[in-house]
């Protein structure tokens, strides 16, 4: 399946001698390393989004919902490709790593759909999508190769499209007969999420201590930027977000173990 995807990626980029003629900037093995991460991650989120979207149209969600959606499953596939191309353009010559369990999302079939469209709406995008934005803001500051910056530019463009979807998608299942169950249920699970994403940022601190220059111009951010980011997030984000939802995010944070 890997190589499958990656024939596909390939083709739609140019060759790495053709991607970036402009930059003389090396690229090293953890520039190679971290755009063949974004590669596959951006993929699993297409496939997850896809997966998401089915499920909106299984609860009878709204039409304009729904192709939002779908328009976001287009945008992390294009996401996907142009990382590929960055990777190329940074000499890489592997394949992206995609296990099928990593590409749908997992069912609670003793719980009403609605249970699990909440969780992914809450974890995937009030939480991942909406950090993302102060994140990739971070990564574009000192992107200066062009193949990287391209990229870049792309996804933070969208993302704030996405970080919104989640928040709307939200306050549409909380606005339905089950809203306050579900309501309870975020209440309840945002202590997990948050602890998982502060564990996911804090590990790659744990990667390497500080990065070269060349590889800030190639997207790269300093790992210890990472958690500065979430911190950041919570407070501008999703302690008002969620409050305006009737979430209580300071509380969920507090009762979060690292």
């Amino acid at each position: 399946m890997a190589k499958s995807v990656s024939k596909k990626l390939k083709r739609r980029g140019a060759p790495a001698s053709q991607v970036d003629d402009s930059s003389q900037i090396p690229a090293s093995r953890h520039v190679r390393e971290e755009w063949m991460r974004r590669v596959e991650a951006e993929y699993q989120s297409a496939s997850i989004t896809q997966h998401l979207v089915l499920w909106l149209i299984q609860i009878g969600s709204s039409p304009d919902l729904i192709r939002a959606g779908l328009r976001i499953v287009d945008d992390e596939l294009v996401h996907s490709e142009l990382s590929f191309e960055a990777y190329l353009a940074a000499r890489g010559g592997g394949s992206p790593t995609l296990p099928r369990e990593t590409l749908q999302l997992g069912r609670d079939t003793k719980v009403p759909l609605e249970i699990d469209v909440t969780r992914c709406v809450v974890n995937t995008f009030c939480i991942g999508e909406t950090v993302a934005v102060p994140l990739f803001t971070g990564l574009r500051a000192g992107c200066k190769v062009p193949a990287a910056r391209r990229v870049l530019d792309r996804v933070l463009q969208d993302e704030v499209r996405h970080r919104d979807f989640g928040w709307s998608a939200l306050a549409y299942l909380l606005d339905t007969p089950n809203g306050p169950t579900l309501r309870g249920l975020a209440q309840q699970e945002l202590p997990l999420y948050f602890q998982r994403v502060r564990i996911i940022y804090g590990e790659r601190a744990k990667e390497y201590d500080r990065i070269a220059p060349e590889d800030r111009a190639w997207g790269l951010m300093p790992p210890a930027e990472y958690a500065a980011v979430v911190e950041r997030t919570l407070t501008r984000d999703w302690i008002p977000r969620f409050a305006a939802l009737g979430i209580d995010a300071q509380a969920a944070w507090n009762a979060a173990s690292v």
